[in-house]
């Protein structure tokens, strides 16, 4: 059966692959093979470059061209080329080492340079900087900009209703009135902090050989100060350079990369959830789209799929990362290869983020905020004012202003009317009084509008 959207045995590649182009050019195989193409590319003129190794020639500038137009027009045909080879060598890494022996074998002034392709390097040497560089574009492309979207649209809800009054519910029950641009601030302030924390990691890579020690490099040029060459190629790259490891860079920024989308993904979720919620009980309504159904069977329904659909991607995705960030930093000795298999699904768990990212940024720009809805519960709701009596009470030296707050309201529905007569009774000053018969469950909203316009 033919590959396709359709035929596709997961969703990321099928259902959703319209949502996760972006990755392909990152996490596929071909991305794979792109990556280590760069990589031995720039380790060869890095070679070439080096007063102490003298037996490679330095690069004319044409060389220089020719071996970058190798790594900046690398193609899908070149990526077959590369399978087709490693039919033969049964091993990817050298697959491409051929590759580029033939490549370079072509171009008269780089006859001479093919020795010194993969030049002391073990495999996990190109493929440990080609998974940092990986994991950089997938931040710094896609990951961090869809999440600034997001974040703009958040912001934008924040500020356009800082003053839009809403009943707070703690543990389900009617709570302290806020406004819905406060609440959504505070997703905006933890995301921000998050995404922040995600730009900062440090992503690492390593250079040094077979088990970690330039055996081989010290071997063949004595003279060179390798740690040198090998950090200055690194960092060159736009990667940090981890001096000490064993074969393989040990993965430890790769399980914080994951750990910081993990906790990124779980506010997500959490903020998928509350949407819902407003949702499902009137204080958002859901733009209609023509030809849109909700519900095969109820023709008035606007299900909050969106949100849903965002909240089992990003649980999806959350699983995947903990797995990454559980497994990839344990290798037995000096090397295995049970990583292998693993971190060629990084793309998988960084695809269900951005289906989810989407998904929640389609649900909240379809939103409109039902004002009234949330009006009608506020005035349905005076008891929640009893904090607010009960505190001056307390200020004024009243012992049991808790409990006969309690006793009034526990169970009981309180209105206005009810409240007023309980304040004209208090032994509070007429200021006091006054003041706590301007309070309404609209305007008791403490600084919620100046914190959202703050954020």
């Amino acid at each position: 059966m033919e590959l396709s959207a359709l035929t596709a045995i997961s969703p990321v590649d099928g259902r959703y692959q319209n949502k996760t182009d972006a990755l392909r050019s990152i996490f596929s195989e071909y991305g794979f093979f792109r990556f280590r193409i760069a990589v031995e590319i720039e380790w060869l003129k890095s070679l070439s470059n080096h007063a102490d190794i003298k037996d490679l020639d330095t690069f004319t500038a044409d060389s220089i061209s020719f071996l970058d137009d190798i790594k900046n027009n690398f193609s899908i045909d070149d990526a077959i080329k590369i399978k087709e080879l490693e039919q033969t060598t049964n091993h990817d890494v050298k697959a491409v080492e051929y590759f580029l022996r033939e490549k370079i074998k072509s171009f008269d002034p780089l006859k001479n340079a093919t020795p010194f392709i993969h030049f002391a390097c073990t495999s996990e040497d190109i493929n440990n900087v080609s998974h940092g560089l990986m994991l950089k574009d997938a931040r710094d492309v896609v990951l961090v900009p869809k999440l600034n979207k997001l974040l703009t649209i958040l912001k934008k809800i924040s500020n356009d209703h800082a003053s839009v009054a809403m009943l707070a519910r703690t543990h389900g029950q009617a709570a302290s009135p806020t406004t819905l641009g406060k609440e959504i601030a505070v997703y905006v302030n933890r995301l921000s902090n998050q995404i922040e924390k995600l730009e900062a990691i440090k992503l690492l890579g390593k250079f040094n050989g077979a088990v970690g020690n330039f055996n081989a490099h010290f071997a063949a040029y004595p003279s060179v100060n390798w740690l040198s060459l090998s950090r200055e190629f690194i960092e060159k790259l736009g990667l940090d350079y981890n001096s000490c490891t064993t074969q393989i860079e040990p993965h430890d920024y790769i399980a914080e990369y994951f750990h910081a989308l993990i906790r990124i993904n779980t506010i997500l979720i959490d903020l998928c959830r509350d949407i819902w919620s407003y949702i499902s009980i009137g204080y958002f309504k859901q733009q209609h789209l023509d030809g849109e159904i909700g519900s095969s069977t109820m023709p008035h329904k606007i299900n909050p799929i969106d949100f849903e659909n965002s909240e089992g991607n990003l649980g999806l995705s959350n699983n995947i990362f903990e797995h990454f960030a559980m497994k990839l930093p344990i290798s037995r000795w000096q090397r295995d290869l049970s990583d292998s298999t693993v971190i060629r699904n990084m793309g998988v768990g960084v695809a269900h983020s951005i289906i989810a990212f989407d998904s929640c940024i389609k649900g909240l720009s379809k939103l409109e905020v039902d004002a009234e809805k949330m009006n009608r519960d506020l005035q349905d709701s005076w008891e929640v004012l009893t904090e607010a009596i009960q505190t001056i009470m307390r200020r004024s030296g009243d012992d049991n202003a808790y409990e006969k707050l309690k006793e009034l309201s526990r169970g009981k529905k309180i209105d206005k009317k009810l409240l007023h007569n309980f304040i004209d009774q208090l032994n509070i000053s007429d200021d006091d009084k006054s003041r706590l018969k301007e309070l309404s469950p609209n305007n008791y909203l403490g600084n919620a509008e100046t914190q959202a316009k703050s954020i």
